[in-house]
């Protein structure tokens, strides 16, 4: 039996798993709101005595967790929470406990996806020898370098979106600026994520917000925006989705030139699946392409967006399947 774990800042999946040769298989997968737990080992804890049967044997463990792994321990970029693999290999007896950057963890589910679970948004002409590379707006901005070693696609950590937001018009320099003054800096992440999108809200409506930002239950910012786009009945949230869509794909371009990612350039996280229709204009494709003499690269470079939103669960899994 096989234990994985796909941490995030909004939630967890923990999931129980039974070995294969090829793509390990899911017996049973629980979702957690994350910042209802003081941490990982109550949230396993609560997990296991669910099982029918009884808490199971557990040969190898993997978590894929939203923040630097260093030394066998990562601190949440966005939730105040320290993960420590030795102490959940003491807690549960585990001989096996690995712990991966949760970027890397969806990098390691693309060798075992299938295809209805990627939509391709360009065909590309794909260079077997090539790296690949893996982009994923959810709560944060996640990425990964998949560097091709003669034989497999090897995924490594990045926190890619933590570097410095790149503005490509007069609108987005003045969203440069808004976003200095209120954090000291631009990055990628307050851009192109769920935190992002709060941001374009509050950039975009300024003073005149479209719903009522006091109520007793703060509205979800990135669903109203998405919601009000896609119904074209507020202007400013056209605006917060066009901006967004635009850095999205402009980010995919530089990550795939950062990389020489000929072999892929993969679109994980939450956001993308569900609007996928946005991804899918041709002004998406457009700031992707952009990059002046590395263009026509860019145009063979395959992209496509992984649709399983167990992404992640499934390479913590792969992981703990190899172990």
């Amino acid at each position: 039996m096989l234990l994985a774990g796909d941490v995030g800042g909004t939630k967890t999946l923990l999931g129980l798993f039974a070995k294969a040769p090829h793509r390990p298989t899911p017996l049973a997968v629980e979702s957690f709101p994350t910042v209802d737990y003081d941490g990982l080992v109550p949230m396993i804890r609560e997990f296991l005595r669910h099982q029918p049967a009884g808490e199971p044997s557990v040969e190898a463990a993997c978590f894929g967790v939203a923040g630097p792994v260093l030394d066998h321990e990562a601190e949440l970029t966005n939730v105040s929470w320290t993960v420590n693999g030795r102490a959940v290999a003491l807690e549960f007896g585990l001989a096996r406990v690995r712990l991966l950057n949760d970027l890397v963890s969806i990098a390691h589910s693309v060798a075992v996806l299938h295809p209805d679970e990627l939509h391709v948004l360009q065909a590309g002409a794909p260079s077997l020898s090539g790296n690949a590379a893996l982009l994923a707006a959810g709560t944060g901005m996640g990425q990964s370098f998949l560097f091709n070693d003669g034989r497999h696609l090897v995924p490594a950590p990045s926190e890619g979106g933590h570097a410095d937001f790149a503005a490509r018009t007069p609108r987005e320099w003045q969203l440069v600026q808004w976003l200095a003054a209120r954090y000291g800096r631009a990055e990628v992440e307050m851009v192109v994520s769920g935190i992002g999108l709060n941001n374009l809200y509050h950039f975009a409506h300024g003073d005149d917000p479209c719903v009522a930002l006091d109520a007793a239950t703060p509205p979800d910012l990135p669903e109203v925006a998405s919601e009000k786009a896609r119904a074209r009945s507020c202007p400013h949230c056209v605006e917060v989705m066009d901006i967004f869509a635009d850095a999205y794909g402009a980010e995919a371009g530089n990550l795939a030139l950062r990389t020489v990612a000929t072999s892929g350039l993969y679109i994980g996280g939450g956001i993308a699946p569900k609007n996928l229709e946005l991804l899918s204009r041709p002004s998406f494709l457009e700031r992707f392409h952009q990059k002046g003499p590395m263009s026509d690269l860019l145009r063979t470079i395959p992209l496509k967006v992984i649709l399983n939103p167990q992404a992640g669960l499934l390479g913590a899994a792969t992981v703990a399947n190899q172990m």
